[in-house]
């Protein structure tokens, strides 16, 4: 696969989830502000990136943390090619087998694991056993950040959260950006990715859970993980950014 290939796939990858995060690339910075925060006197955070993909987060943090040492986690071996291709360190493993922290090259406690847009798909006791990991895993002050769409804790106004976020989307002009499902139906058409397509053949992959937790459920789910602090930092519309300090 060449580099003009792999751009061309992470381009029309941007692209696709720019239509459902219309501020996608301000909640990238918040997410690497978050980092630098918890690592002001720690010139070399080891960070680990909890469902990767093809490495989004992972270069827009090593772009602001040139200094940090990243490790992407994801199951998908397509996503894990385009990673790769794009100098992303990344490894294959599952999240939702809490033996998954074997499979990181990156020597404990870490300094910060984050997500974007990724951990949605897990269920809500694996999503518990996540949380008491990442809590064990981390330093003491280090942070787990993750930025994704969550429900509105008072229910009459979840479905304003998803109006606000759409409207935002209206007037960024990305509405008619390419789907989820045509992005997905092409790369997986892609001759050049037919051994990563054969394999992701093989294995179980899920990109369309939803536990319907609020954001106020997971705050509460990382407090009682065993971390000392959890909070929102951003929001927009039902897009959020949530912090954990260990």
């Amino acid at each position: 696969m060449t580099t003009s290939v792999t751009q061309h796939w992470l381009d029309r990858w941007d692209a696709q989830q720019e239509r459902y995060v219309p501020d996608r690339e301000e909640r990238f910075r918040v997410v690497a502000d978050v980092v630098a925060w918890a690592n002001q006197e720690n010139p070399h955070p080891k960070v680990v990136d909890l469902g990767c993909g093809p490495g989004s987060l992972s270069t827009r943090l090593a772009a602001a943390l040139p200094a940090a040492r990243i490790v992407g986690v994801d199951a998908d071996p397509v996503l894990l090619a385009l990673a790769a291709e794009a100098g992303v360190t990344a490894v294959r493993t599952d999240l939702a087998d809490p033996r998954w922290p074997a499979d990181v090259p990156l020597e404990g406690p870490w300094d910060a694991a984050v997500s974007s847009t990724a951990l949605h798909w897990l269920e809500v006791g694996d999503l518990a056993v996540l949380y008491r990991t990442l809590a064990e895993r981390l330093r003491p002050g280090g942070v787990f950040v993750d930025a994704d769409h969550r429900s509105i804790t008072p229910p009459a106004l979840r479905g304003l959260g998803t109006f606000v976020r759409n409207a935002r989307a209206t007037r960024a002009g990305v509405v008619d950006n390419e789907d989820w499902t045509s992005w997905w139906d092409a790369v997986l058409a892609d001759p050049d990715l037919s051994a990563q397509v054969d394999a992701r053949s093989e294995v179980s992959i899920c990109h369309d859970g939803n536990t319907g937790l609020t954001v106020d459920d997971h705050l509460g789910m990382l407090r009682d993980a065993g971390f000392s602090a959890a909070s929102t930092v951003w929001q927009f519309g039902d897009d959020f950014v949530v912090v954990a300090v260990r």
